[in-house]
């Protein structure tokens, strides 16, 4: 989903030449001017190659395993996409004179002493969290000022063919057919709009900008008060929606319970701003006239 907004956004761009990458043979994107190729980042010689035909100046990696369950599971795997990619990644960036932004999640901090900070200190508590800091760790080494970390939290869009469902479509999709969801009050977040991460990332592309960033919506909420609020904007039945905790669910990785971003870094940095949520869930579930929502300026 954030691949698919980066490609639509920085592909109009004339001063982008835009190289996407993935592991299907054929992208799941339309629109935006961009070339395309097949990649497994776990794969070095594979990214070697890309490095050498491509010769790229910025490498933005928005691939990860983000099933917090089934990394917790799988862990070898797990490892292998959000850590040890992110090293061949910052050594071929580092060999050839790249800059690396790597993006990141709240889910690196244990959720006691939110919404944090850039500079708040790291304390996953998931094997996922754990993955995703070492992937951290491994991009700074792309070299001094030739790294930036972009943290956001629980993303949420429109996705195009065969893109994976996220928590607005679900709940939309749930009440819309009449079924009753359990929804934690035990967990709160700022929701993400992918148009937002995806303006923020490309701010720090335009402003050569290194270092660490939220980038995030501002509306700090329990998951179960966001999904009210989609049943609201959607005119949907919010009866539907049943309360619960961490406790109600039998899950593998523990989740951390209060995150959420102070963003000022961006905003005062970037000039970040983001959507607010109504125009972002309406968008989301094609409520608005399909447009190019511009980025704030």
């Amino acid at each position: 989903m954030l691949g698919q907004e980066l490609v639509r956004r920085m592909g109009r761009k004339p001063e982008y030449d835009v190289l996407a990458t993935g592991r299907d043979a054929k992208p799941r994107f339309t629109g935006g001017s961009c070339g395309y190729t097949r990649l497994d980042i776990t794969r070095e010689t594979d990214v070697q190659r890309i490095f050498d035909d491509f010769e790229p100046d910025i490498v933005i990696n928005a691939a990860a395993m983000t099933q917090v369950d089934a990394c917790e599971s799988d862990r070898e795997q797990c490892w292998r996409v959000n850590a040890d990619a992110v090293d061949i990644l910052a050594r071929c960036c580092r060999d050839h004179g790249a800059r690396l932004i790597q993006v990141s999640t709240d889910f690196i901090f244990d959720g006691k002493d939110g919404p944090y900070k850039e500079d708040a200190r790291p304390n996953p508590i998931s094997y996922y969290g754990r993955s995703k800091l070492a992937g951290e760790n491994n991009a700074r080494t792309a070299g001094t000022n030739r790294w930036a970390i972009v943290r956001t939290v629980l993303v949420f869009g429109a996705p195009q063919a065969d893109g994976r469902s996220n928590f607005v479509t679900w709940v939309h999709d749930k009440l819309k057919s009449g079924q009753r969801i359990q929804v934690v009050t035990d967990q709160w977040r700022t929701p993400t709009w992918v148009v937002d991460l995806a303006d923020g990332i490309e701010r720090i592309v335009r402003f050569r900008k290194s270092g660490v960033f939220h980038i995030s919506g501002r509306d700090l909420l329990s998951v179960n008060v966001f999904a009210h609020r989609i049943a609201e904007v959607a005119g949907l039945e919010p009866t539907l929606i049943e309360e619960a905790t961490k406790h109600t669910f039998s899950q593998p990785a523990e989740r951390p319970e209060k995150t959420g971003f102070i963003i000022l870094k961006a905003e005062t940095e970037l000039g970040f701003k983001p959507h607010d949520m109504t125009t972002a869930i309406r968008h989301t579930l094609g409520l608005e006239p399909p447009d190019d929502v511009l980025p704030h300026i």
